[in-house]
């Protein structure tokens, strides 16, 4: 595909297990709501950690509960975050996250509020992260294959300028990335419907193909279950309706505009799944809600994120960067503080597909070697867990 010379190398942190990082966070991870204030103080204590606040950890069961533990295990495990404190309520499950993230060979440890109270607890939990925070700041970066990097993509707020410009701009820096070996993931389950034959249709064999036809459609067994018969001022959003867009179905065709013209996607995640089978492009199965979907990303491993959007939104992640582009030129001018890339030139005929994906490109590999996105510097950290059940 013509274009400019496509960077080989990005500079970022190796980490035990081999995964390149882009960021070099320590974390303070709350098991359960119970837990935040503790996390936070000792996030107060020490400058420079980040707390991950949350809302749920009790009393779940089921897919819910593994689902719960899983994007909490990796979010610890995500290559941009250098090392761990897990504060929890009880130390049984506390030890269960302790234990999954030290499998990535980074410092972690746990502490427990029972039988110690808060005071305790964060005095203790506040020694540990003033020695890993000053473990991590010795860290440096390396220069690293770009077939090291991997990236999540997600669009929000779409319009009409969404599936025209910003979206196969993603398309376009797919198509160009995919063959040097970097992993790659997109998602939103439900703003595939009325797209969702020819999204099969890109799966690298039929047997993929029906593994994403069984997601999809237990998506839509889910609404049947719940007797709600369609996802008014849901999909699409009152946003998206604004925008020009009238149908889920113009939705869905202008979402798959980023998954390019030739990659086919490898496999099917569950959602925070990490991906298993080497590199390439993948599906995860995750609601369109852009932190959810964000956060679940993030907790499969992935580094950073490129969010496409139309009328404008805000999303960041505490521990992947998010690059916002967008080819709507009213929002680059209005939001301009929240917009990384303009492409707004490709609905002027001033730039080309392949100009903006080059751009994207471009802005990528500056973000991963330590250039901060719009949301990083705008203090946006959204992180939402994904809860499937009401707890027991």
């Amino acid at each position: 595909m013509p274009g400019k010379e496509i960077p080989q190398t990005i500079w970022g942190y190796r980490r035990e297990n081999g995964r390149v990082g882009i960021r070099n966070h320590v974390i303070i991870l709350p098991l359960d709501d119970l837990s935040n204030a503790a996390c936070e103080a000792v996030a107060n204590n020490i400058k420079g950690t980040l707390a991950l606040p949350h809302h749920y950890g009790r009393l779940q069961f089921g897919e819910d509960l593994q689902l719960h533990f899983r994007t909490l295990i990796g979010t610890g495990c995500n290559p941009n975050v250098a090392a761990v404190v897990v504060i929890g309520i009880e130390p049984g499950w506390t030890g269960r996250v302790v234990e999954g993230i030290a499998q990535s060979g980074k410092p972690v440890q746990g502490f427990s509020i029972e039988r110690h109270g808060d005071i305790n607890t964060i005095a203790a939990a506040s020694r540990t992260a003033h020695q890993f925070l000053q473990h991590a700041s010795e860290l440096r970066r390396e220069e690293c294959s770009i077939a090291d990097l991997w990236v999540s993509m997600k669009c929000g707020e779409s319009d009409t300028t969404s599936g025209l410009g910003a979206n196969p701009t993603v398309g376009n820096l797919l198509d160009k990335l995919d063959p040097l070996g970097v992993t790659t993931c997109f998602g939103e389950t439900s703003e595939l419907t009325g797209a969702e034959m020819v999204c099969r249709e890109r799966a690298i064999s039929p047997e993929i193909g029906e593994k994403f036809m069984r997601t999809w459609t237990a998506y839509n067994d889910f609404i049947n279950e719940c007797k709600t018969d369609d996802l008014s001022e849901s999909q699409p959003t009152k946003g998206n309706i604004e925008g020009g867009l009238t149908t889920i179905e113009e939705k869905a065709f202008g979402n798959l505009e980023k998954i390019g013209r030739t990659t086919k996607f490898i496999d099917v995640l569950e959602p925070a799944e990490a991906p298993s089978r080497g590199a390439g492009l993948y599906f995860m199965d995750t609601s369109s809600a852009a932190a959810e979907c964000v956060t679940l990303q993030a907790a499969a491993g992935f580094a950073v994120h490129l969010f496409p959007t139309g009328q404008g939104n805000v999303i960041g992640n505490p521990i992947e960067p998010v690059i916002k582009l967008t080819a709507n030129p009213r929002t680059a001018r209005e939001m301009s503080e929240h917009v990384d890339l303009d492409v707004s030139g490709i609905l002027r005929r001033e730039m080309t597909y392949d100009d903006a994906g080059d751009a994207l490109i471009d802005i990528t590999v500056r973000t991963c070697n330590g250039r901060l996105t719009c949301a990083e510097v705008l203090g946006h950290r959204e992180f939402v867990m994904t809860k499937l059940y009401r707890s027991a």
